[in-house]
């Protein structure tokens, strides 16, 4: 699939699920993807809203994108895997669970990067089998020249430290700019429609 047609399919279903509005200040309206975000949980990718079950997520995806057009070679990136839904779509206090944290990545080398920095360490989706399913959004951000993160700079790894991450002013406040968005359902294993 060109960019072009993965931008517009990324697109209709971000606005379908209702993540381009006011409840997702992260992605702008205007958005497009400068480069495809590649997630995979095993051998199963993330594909623009498939749904994954809690036992499918509980290591860390592959990631992978290519190198955007007219950015330098070694350019380096951030992603975050974060959940606009916690607790429950329903009533979601908790927005954004801070689930994943990676910042150093190259085009190329993905999470394998000798530059990639863990974080936020990797915490597997876990909505309970009484709620319904989850958004999580798999964000790719570039990195301004020079820009080195630590752990201090996001937040602890505590459960109540992930909650209520506030994403949109972290983002702004490093200057990183949205570049790619991939994103699922998530629901517990129990879960039935």
């Amino acid at each position: 699939m060109s960019l072009q047609a993965h931008a517009q399919a990324l697109t209709a279903s971000l606005a379908q699920a209702g993540l381009i509005s006011g409840t997702a200040p992260l992605i702008p309206t205007a958005f497009t993807p400068t480069t495809e975000l590649g997630i995979k949980f095993g051998e199963k990718a993330v594909e623009l809203g498939n749904l994954f079950r809690v036992s499918e997520v509980r290591s860390a995806p592959t990631v992978s994108f290519d190198k955007e057009a007219d950015v330098l070679e070694g350019h380096l990136y951030t992603l975050l895997l974060i959940d606009p839904d916690a607790p429950t779509p329903d009533d979601p206090k908790f927005a954004y669970w801070r689930h994943w944290v990676v910042s150093g990545l190259t085009a190329s080398e993905g999470l394998s990067a000798e530059s990639a920095r863990t974080l936020t360490e990797y915490l597997g989706p876990g909505p309970k089998d009484d709620s319904r399913p989850h958004r999580y959004l798999f964000l790719l951000f570039r990195e301004p020249e020079g820009l080195t993160l630590s752990k201090e700079d996001v937040g602890g790894e505590e459960f109540v430290q992930r909650r209520s991450f506030g994403a949109t002013g972290w983002v702004e406040s490093h200057g990183l700019k949205l570049v790619g968005i991939n994103w699922m359902l998530g629901a517990g294993d129990g879960w039935s429609e």
